[in-house]
């Protein structure tokens, strides 16, 4: 893939060279069109805008890709950036390119909570669009590739942020589809921008000993064509490049030093056919000793983007290690250009294009889009199988299958087929029997057992299947299977939530509210929203919300009109009233407003407090130093004045918060519990948790008198060994 700019001019030229006269004057047309509505654009390099859809137009040329894909290279921005509609492309160029057009265009029209969440929704549209069209994604990775080769021109904040998000989605879609020319010079351009300091010393250590390195892999390769011409076999040898991210990834993760890696010495032999393969394949092993567990047949087993070849490293000259790639000249072409090789034009129409159908997730994709309504949720499950390394397993015939690395059995089961998977009761790998949680290694041969009789899948399941194929089949059995207890079950935790925020549940599941929210989230019914629920496709809250939003509004307009009537009423030509209110709280001047102790700062006699106007609710009692007050602002008309009442003894405990820290030692939570005990004081709840550095953190309830209780017991605790906090937290 070259990274010189290509003029309008060259990229004609090149064009021609594989396309007819018809289809260059189409594709001219297109670039004239983009030129026109471009005009008066500028790039952060301060070129012409048009000079980036030239050479996104110009890397895909290389790729030899048909017309439609090339004028959608030069149309790409038009709709995003300009005054042109998806109608007047198709107008102009027909249906085909506007399709390709609106896959890469980002959705502008909606409002989105977030940047994340917008972000995520695009590259969703970009994605579905892609798994139905695969010259969708062509386009976008030319698109980026070109983009990354200008970041020098953006801030460094954004420098990062792409960087990250090429490594994150368009790198690994460009190894999913085998397209290694773009693949590896997005990772290398990325990682100069993420860690220029490791990417330059790289490149110095590989710039020293660059001279000493082709020095030996020339030796190598005059040895290997001196053998191959004695079998009559014609071959291509070249010494192959190592990327810069390759070696930073090994560096990494294995924990080399640089002289270490042993794969920067490499040769590629490109032959006519598979027999020829095997053939040179031979003679590397007959010359040079092959190092165990070092080679790899990927003619016989292609990897899912359909990479073939034979890798062997070998102990060469010198007794170096020695890395060889034998393939055919087919291989190559899908090894380098991977699924836009079955796109290249000749004579008129794309060549085999059937072969895009041995990529079966992208049939996955359209299954998992219809599954989940969180763009979010749909990308990380797409870079969980699509992206993350893989794990070759077969079953008991000799098929083999592809998984994401981490998975277990019940993934395995759920790829061969849905039915498979909800009937499993135990899995054998390599003829012994294993727990469903064990983790499959490449080369595991797995044997799933099922039974008619069983209940199906466990909802315990989602927690340990690692691939976004098992996880949506055990979901959907949960949504088809149990469909009348997802719907309890779900308006049950729907009234639970109700309750927690201090709504009455009667007021808020009415038919009206209930199918106004239904309709919100695309749901077809109500006993649909309550089933997704159910089986958690959707929480609780996020229906809450939607349910409450009316009485929410209503809520706060009656709020300013109870507001406004009780400032009146407490107005200083009041007469003087005090309420007893049970709560150990008096308020002046007011007798017709319930008092309530609030639970965001759990007030206790002895501190300072404060009252707060609430509809419905009273009066609320605060800490002075409650955030909730503190941040009011506009709101401090709501604000009365009140006082611990001496004289009333109706209540006598008050919940506090606590949060203990310290050493995480045996016998410490045992120790903090008899402390508090012994003070005579009531424990209502504890919660202990632990980190990675041995920090204990003990969170407790507990009932006390008054403020000087509180003391007491805190200091108590404090004395004990290993402990380094005690502190009274909000909620």
């Amino acid at each position: 893939m070259k990274g010189d700019s290509m003029t309008i001019e060259q990229l004609l030229e090149r064009a021609a060279e594989y396309m007819s006269q018809e289809h260059v004057d189409f594709i001219h047309r297109a670039y004239l069109y983009a030129e026109k509505e471009h005009e008066g654009q500028y790039r952060k390099s301060g070129e012409p805008y048009i000079h980036h859809p030239v050479q996104v137009a110009g890397i895909l040329i290389e790729l030899k890709l048909e017309p439609a894909t090339i004028a959608g290279a030069f149309l790409h921005d038009v709709v995003e950036d300009t005054e042109t509609s998806l109608e007047q492309l198709e107008e102009h160029f027909g249906e085909e390119v506007k399709m390709l057009v609106d896959g890469v265009t980002k959705l502008k029209k909606i409002k989105y909570k977030s940047k994340a969440e917008q972000q995520a929704e695009n590259h969703r549209k970009m994605v579905v669009a892609m798994a139905r069209d695969i010259r969708v994604i062509l386009i976008k990775l030319a698109d980026r590739l070109h983009n990354m080769r200008t970041l020098k021109h953006l801030p460094a904040e954004k420098q990062r942020r792409i960087s990250n998000e090429t490594l994150e989605i368009f790198a690994p879609l460009a190894h999913r589809l085998g397209i290694s020319t773009i693949k590896w010079e997005l990772e290398d351009i990325a990682l100069r921008y993420l860690d220029p300091q490791q990417y330059y010393r790289i490149v110095n250590l590989m710039k020293q000993k660059r001279a000493q390195r082709e020095q030996y892999i020339d030796e190598v390769m005059t040895d290997i064509r001196s053998n191959v011409k004695e079998l009559n076999v014609e071959a291509d040898i070249s010494g192959r490049p190592k990327h810069i991210y390759s070696i930073y990834r090994k560096m990494t993760i294995q924990k080399k030093q640089f002289n270490e890696i042993y794969d920067l010495l490499a040769v590629r032999i490109i032959v006519k056919n598979i027999k020829d393969c095997y053939a040179v394949l031979g003679i590397i092993h007959t010359q040079w000793k092959p190092m165990p567990g070092r080679f790899k047949d990927y003619i016989a087993m292609p990897k899912a983007n359909m990479y073939q070849s034979l890798h062997t490293t070998v102990i060469g000259p010198k007794g170096e290690p020695l890395e060889v790639q034998i393939r055919s000249e087919d291989m190559h072409k899908i090894a380098e250009y991977g699924v836009a090789a079955h796109w290249a034009y000749k004579e008129g129409t794309p060549t085999g294009v059937q072969s895009l159908d041995k990529l079966g997730w992208f049939r996955e994709i359209l299954e998992w889009q219809n599954d989940t309504t969180d763009a979010e949720e749909f990308m990380e499950s797409l870079k969980i199988d699509l992206f993350s390394d893989m794990v070759f397993v077969f079953t008991p015939k000799g098929d083999v299958i592809e998984l994401p690395r981490g998975s277990v059995p019940i993934d395995f089961a759920y790829r061969i087929h849905t039915e498979i998977g909800n009937r499993t009761i135990g899995a054998k790998v390599n003829s012994k029997m294993v727990p469903l949680d064990h983790q499959l290694k490449t080369g595991d041969i797995v044997d799933i057992l099922t039974s008619k009789h069983s209940y199906g899948p466990s909802q315990d399941w989602q927690k340990i299947t690692q691939s976004s194929h098992a996880k949506n089949k055990i979901k959907q059995f949960f949504k088809k299977e149990r469909r009348d207890e997802n719907v309890q079950k779900g308006r049950e935790a729907i009234e639970r939530e109700l309750k927690s925020q201090e709504f009455n549940p009667k007021e808020i599941l009415i038919d009206e509210n209930i199918k106004s929210t239904a309709d919100k989230f695309s749901f077809s019914g109500e006993e649909d929203m309550f089933a997704a629920v159910g089986y958690n496709g959707i929480s609780a809250k996020q229906v809450v919300t939607r349910l409450t939003d009316k009485k929410r509004q209503e809520n706060e307009q009656q709020e300013k009109k109870t507001v406004s009537d009780a400032v009146k009423e407490i107005s200083p030509q009041t007469p003087t009233r005090t309420r007893r209110s049970g709560t150990g709280v008096k308020v002046r001047g007011v007798d017709n407003l319930l008092i309530r102790l609030s639970r965001c700062c759990n007030p206790v006699p002895g501190d300072d407090i404060i009252g707060f106007i609430t509809k419905g609710r009273g009066v609320s009692i605060h800490r002075t130093d409650c955030p909730n007050i503190t941040g009011l602002g506009d709101d401090r008309s709501r604000v009365v004045s009140v006082e611990w009442d001496e004289d009333d003894q109706k209540v006598k405990n008050y919940n506090v918060d606590i949060e203990v820290t310290g050493y995480d030692r045996r016998g410490l939570l045992n120790e903090v519990l008899n402390v508090v005990a012994e003070s005579r004081t009531n424990i209502h709840a504890v919660n202990g948790r632990s980190d990675k550095n041995k920090m204990a953190t003990i969170d407790m309830t507990i009932a006390i008198n008054n403020i000087d209780h509180l003391y007491k017991v805190v200091d108590k605790i404090k004395k004990l060994p290993d402990v380094y906090s005690v502190r009274r937290v909000m909620q």
